[in-house]
């Protein structure tokens, strides 16, 4: 009995149409993508200059290269690039702390809002309890929350507890107060009502419950790491060496 093999020329047309090349039709996206919005200046933050400086690892000198805050926030890398922003990484990192300014990821000061030139100054102050224990606090039955007592200590008035805020420089307290009251990036208080930051200067004859914050270079660096004995992956050999080494001097 003849057996018909269909195994292959069964349909040579659809063996070819298999190996054929496929074709892959690709959109360019970011041509047609909206161009990421411009972030306003903040009090902290007026200028190219500052923004470059704050961010650390001598970015600053690059700062007469970029003629408006605009151009800051719409060069791309190669752009960068032709004006003269090397190494590779130094763009890398200044787009990485663009994209963070834009999401209001701030350093230290940069969500203050009372700023002269440059300097910002914090203040401790008394404000009511009240509005704090009534939204956080509520009676077993469901009703109004319980009355608040009325005990104060040594350096805190009854019904009070302390608060940060930032007041221009020269001022002693605050004119109105708008609850919630605004907290602020890095800033927190010690032992009671102290103040406490990174790069905060406290000024004299307040006990601690009023500092300055002024711009300085680096503040919102990411720092860099350093190699120790030729790094992670280097460092067993390196130190294997080491030891060979002083044990033939020993000898």
């Amino acid at each position: 009995m003849a057996v018909r093999n269909v195994g292959f020329n069964a349909n040579p047309l659809r063996l070819l149409n298999a190996f054929a090349p496929s074709r892959q039709y690709v959109r360019c996206l970011h041509k047609t993508a909206a161009a990421e919005k411009v972030p306003p200046p903040t009090p902290f933050v007026p200028d190219t200059q500052t923004f470059l400086t704050l961010i650390g690892r001598n970015m600053a000198k690059h700062a007469p290269k970029l003629s408006s805050w605009e151009s800051l926030f719409t060069m791309n890398s190669e752009q960068l690039k032709d004006l003269g922003i090397e190494p590779a990484r130094s763009r890398k990192y200044l787009l990485r702390w663009r994209n963070k300014f834009r999401e209001q990821q701030y350093g230290i000061g940069g969500d203050l809002d009372h700023v002269v030139d440059g300097a910002a100054e914090l203040r401790v102050v008394e404000v009511p309890t009240a509005g704090r224990a009534a939204k956080k606090s509520k009676s077993i039955d469901g009703g109004s929350p319980p009355p608040l007592t009325a005990t104060g200590s040594a350096t805190l008035s009854p019904g009070k507890r302390w608060a940060i805020v930032n007041i221009p420089p020269g001022e002693s307290t605050p004119k109105d107060l708008s609850f919630p009251l605004k907290k602020y990036s890095g800033v927190k208080l010690v032992n009671g009502n102290a103040l406490k930051a990174p790069y905060l200067e406290l000024l004299k004859g307040t006990d601690g419950t009023a500092g300055r914050i002024k711009v300085h270079e680096g503040m919102w660096e990411d720092k860099l790491g350093r190699k120790i004995d030729g790094g992670e992956r280097r460092r067993a050999e390196v130190r294997a060496k080491r030891r060979s080494q002083e044990r033939r001097n020993a000898a």
